[in-house]
């Protein structure tokens, strides 16, 4: 019997595989067989396969080896500074199928552009990457990292949390989400911990801002969208800010604080990481992370209209130099910048962090 409900498209742009959820129907493409496979195996299984966890279990905290709580002891004892601190995530799944080549150049590309255009003391940022002798980017690390972000926050801090790396969708039965579904950022170890949903990033970074304190997020993720859960999205094509508040009611704003997020592209979009903006045509890098360093490398007075704009731009000019979009962005329509907000302001303000 034929069925008229709309079904849900989920897609991994790296590992390609797909899943169809309508009802209790899970259907599952793969790239190997190329064959489509239905079946009624419950709730549980569904969820494995949408997000790409072999097991809900989740990691013993007895587990972790010495080195892995040495490391977060380190974490945990960092200083927090007054003024300007960064927490910059670059995942590069090493050794895993859906490995990303370019996340590690992405940080480094945004360190330097906070201490150089935007004069961040180099000892106020801090770094998870799987490269050098950083911390890795685990999902106990990212937790115990956003907590240092926003400890002791004061009036004129200047807060950002960049994240590259992949991101999912899952579904939300508790009435908070607008379109039914938490937005996610995967660590490195996902798919044995579990991932960390816009549910906890709000509680952990948005909710302790205090009045005076801005926070920046800049997430690189697909479906990353308003990623930190803001109560407000602004529309391009509507030019003016749209109601994200959740159907529930509950509080997802800050303690008198300001949180911008600027996401790569919206909650049901795949973010890329590609070589198309590379002159060399070889180095891989997250396409929102160079137009975003690109735009404003390129313009000291941007604002937040004209950042937009010109991000967006560069990807249509990607387009138009016959770069194969599907490759690119791997969907049959752009990625678009997503900008939310804490609270309804005026884009044409100047973009400082």
């Amino acid at each position: 019997m034929s069925s008229s409900r709309e079904i849900e498209r989920i897609c991994c742009h790296e590992c390609q595989e797909t899943v169809q959820v309508d009802g209790d129907i899970r259907t599952q493409s793969s790239r190997q067989s190329g064959k489509f496979v239905s079946d009624l195996k419950g709730l549980d299984v569904c969820l494995r396969n949408m997000l790409h966890i072999p097991s809900l279990t989740i990691t013993n905290p007895s587990s972790m080896s010495s080195d892995e709580k040495l490391t977060l002891e380190k974490i945990r004892n960092w200083q927090p500074t007054k003024g300007k601190r960064a927490l910059l995530c670059g995942v590069t799944y090493n050794k895993q199928k859906y490995k990303l080549k370019g996340t590690y150049y992405d940080v480094n590309r945004m360190r330097e552009l906070l201490i150089l255009q935007f004069k961040f003391p180099s000892s106020s940022i801090h770094i998870l990457a799987e490269m050098d002798s950083h911390p890795r980017p685990t999902k106990r690390n990212i937790q115990e990292a956003l907590k240092w972000l926003v400890k002791d926050n004061q009036h004129g801090d200047s807060l950002v949390f960049y994240f590259s790396g992949h991101g999912l969708r899952q579904p939300n039965f508790f009435d908070d989400e607008v379109d039914g579904f938490d937005e996610t950022i995967c660590p490195l170890d996902f798919r044995t911990a579990g991932m960390i949903i816009d549910n906890e990033i709000n509680d952990t970074i948005v909710r302790p801002l205090k009045t005076g304190v801005k926070l920046h997020a800049i997430i690189d993720a697909c479906h990353s969208g308003p990623i930190l859960d803001l109560p407000h999205v602004y529309g391009t094509k509507e030019r003016c800010w749209l109601d994200n508040h959740p159907p529930s009611g509950v509080y997802k704003g800050t303690s008198g604080g300001h949180a911008i997020s600027i996401s790569a592209c919206e909650d049901n979009q795949l973010a890329a990481d590609t070589s198309a903006f590379s002159e060399t045509g070889k180095q891989m890098e997250g396409a929102m992370t160079y137009t975003f360093r690109k735009a404003l490398s390129e313009n000291s007075k941007v604002t937040y209209a004209s950042l937009l704009a010109s991000m967006h731009n560069d990807i249509l000019a990607a387009k138009r130099k016959c770069f194969s979009l599907r490759g690119l962005f791997h969907r049959e329509r752009l990625q678009v910048p997503l900008l939310s907000s804490s609270k309804e302001f005026d884009i044409n303000e100047a973009f400082v962090l």
